[in-house]
């Protein structure tokens, strides 16, 4: 990607050529410098006035949330709307590699033209959500996308992180027994503006519809939020095999949306996801600069050691660590 023509880029972006999104996100994923400096410049010339609904969506695996997202997408697609999904898989601790096989999992949602799928490698990203998926929805909102879905890699610590860059979060579950409510952790649920019950079709459907009420009881013991309206956030049950339950869904996502918008609440949300991810872009700057400075990753190794042998604690190291940083 050398002399990256930016503005005409951005201009292509935001005439809607999918190939040259592709290109884009491919830039602003890239770690080297040269790239990000381009992906800087990028940022800064698209257009920003186009907002898309930003929907994080989270399950645990196996809930069937490739099979929900082709579902729903293509319902979505079908009233008209673009449709953009960044699905975000797990990467190998020891080689980084990826299978990126959401795309394959989608097969009629990719070949729709009025939908676009991005697998991305989670790589060392803290959480599964990788760490430029923010920019990339910007990209997708210039191109004129009205629906980002933001697919996490499963329940765990990147349902926090995707709330900081969706407007909505959807939690997907599976039918089970009373005591699997157990195991959701209170802290997800919290975040969480809808519960949906997935597999709720056939054999399931009774225990579909006993979940559902699981979840709904233990949404009302919940503190109050101030960004919900009355009713939020609440439990549904739907069908990605049927469709059943899906055009609810959205509708309870455009009410949700719409009572936002109105009452600022929509506003400030992004204002606050704004000034988070510039605090979050200048911790890993530091760190960057941290480890290229050969002195400071020689003096890293050196307490790191130490550490391990049991000579200091974490934090006393940690200690001397920023305290030669001051000096």
């Amino acid at each position: 990607m050398a002399q990256i023509d930016t503005q005409a880029l951005a201009e292509q972006i935001a005439r809607g050529e999918r190939r040259a999104l592709a290109r884009a996100i491919t830039l602003v994923e890239s770690g080297r410098a040269d790239h990000r400096a381009a992906a800087t410049r990028l940022l800064e010339a698209l257009e920003t006035d186009r907002q898309a609904i930003r929907i994080g969506l989270s399950g645990t695996p196996g809930v069937g949330k490739s099979t929900f997202i082709e579902a729903f997408g293509s319902m979505l697609t079908g009233q008209g709307l673009k449709v953009a999904v960044l699905a975000v898989d797990p990467s190998s601790a020891r080689s980084g590699g990826s299978i990126l096989g959401d795309k394959t999992r989608m097969e009629k949602l990719s070949r729709d033209p009025n939908a676009f799928i991005r697998p991305s490698p989670a790589q060392s990203q803290l959480g599964g959500v990788a760490r430029r998926t923010r920019e990339v929805i910007r990209l997708c909102e210039a191109a004129g996308y009205d629906v980002v879905l933001i697919e996490t890699v499963g329940v765990g610590q990147s349902e926090t992180m995707v709330a900081e860059m969706a407007d909505l979060f959807v939690l997907l579950l599976a039918p089970a027994g009373g005591d699997e409510l157990q195991g959701v952790k209170r802290g997800i649920m919290e975040i969480a503006d809808l519960i949906l019950v997935n597999k709720a079709d056939g054999e399931l459907q009774a225990a579909a519809n006993r979940t559902c009420a699981d979840y709904a009881g233990a949404l009302r013991l919940l503190r109050k939020r101030p960004q919900d309206p009355e009713g939020f956030p609440k439990a549904l049950t739907v069908s990605a095999v049927t469709g059943a339950g899906l055009s609810g869904a959205w509708e309870e996502m455009q009410a949700l949306t719409e009572w936002r918008r109105e009452t600022d609440h929509w506003t400030a949300r992004r204002q606050a996801q704004a000034r988070h991810w510039f605090e979050e872009e200048v911790r890993q700057g530091l760190l960057a600069r941290l480890t290229a400075d050969p002195d400071a990753r020689a003096r890293m190794a050196e307490l790191g050691a130490a550490v391990a042998r049991g000579d200091t604690s974490p934090a006393m190291a940690a200690e001397e660590m920023l305290e030669s940083l001051r000096g």
